[in-house]
C-alpha cells in the first residue's frame, strides 16, 4: 500500500565532513564544514534528467544542487540509510535558538501548488537539504531575510525506508 508522505505527523520530540573554502568579500578564505551525504541513485537519475530539461536549467540554484550532487555519496535505493532525508521525506527540524520544531517534505517540482509544509528541491534549502541525516544542522533561510540554524531532528518518513522504491 502506498502512503502519501504529507500523512505523517509532526509531533514533539562521527559523519565524514568535507571542508570547502570561498573567498570572502576582504580577501579572505571563509571555510565551511559540509556533512557527507548520502543521495539514492534512484534520486540522481531522476533529478539529472529534471536538470537536463530547459525550463529547469536556467533557474538559479541549478548549479549549486549539482555541486551537491556530484559530492554525495550515491547507493542504491535500498541501501540508503534510514535517517537520511530523500526525495520526497518528510523531516522533523528544531530551530536552534528558539527550540520550536516544525515539519517539511522534500518535493519535486509539479503536481500543482506547492503545500506550506513542503520544500522544493529546486530551492537553495532543498538542494541543501537532500542526502543529510538525522543530527545534521544547517542554514534556513527565513521571510524577510535573515537564517536560522536548524538541526534535522528525525526523519518521519522516507520512502526508502517504506519499501516505495518505484515513487
Amino acid at each position: 500500500m502506498r502512503t502519501d508522505p504529507r500523512q505523517h505527523r509532526c509531533r514533539a520530540g562521527a559523519r565524514g565532513e568535507q571542508i570547502h573554502g570561498a573567498m570572502g568579500a576582504k580577501g579572505d578564505v571563509i571555510m565551511q564544514i559540509k556533512p557527507a551525504i548520502t543521495v539514492s541513485s534512484l534520486d540522481v537519475e531522476r533529478l539529472e534528467r529534471l536538470m537536463a530539461t530547459h525550463e529547469v536549467a536556467a533557474l538559479p540554484g541549478i548549479d549549486a544542487l549539482q555541486a551537491e550532487l556530484d559530492r554525495a555519496d550515491v547507493v542504491e535505493p535500498a541501501e540508503v540509510p534510514a535517517t537520511v532525508v530523500t526525495m520526497n521525506s518528510t523531516v522533523r527540524f528544531q530551530e536552534l535558538s528558539s527550540g520550536k520544531e516544525f515539519c517539511r517534505t522534500l518535493v519535486y517540482p509539479g503536481g500543482g501548488e506547492a503545500a506550506a509544509d513542503t520544500i522544493s528541491i529546486f530551492a537553495p534549502v532543498g538542494s541543501a537539504l537532500l542526502g543529510l541525516s538525522e543530527g545534521d544542522e544547517i542554514n534556513w533561510p527565513k521571510p524577510g531575510g535573515g537564517e536560522l540554524r536548524v538541526r534535522i531532528v528525525s526523519v518521519l518518513y522516507q520512502p526508502e525506508r517504506a519499501g516505495e522504491l518505484h515513487r
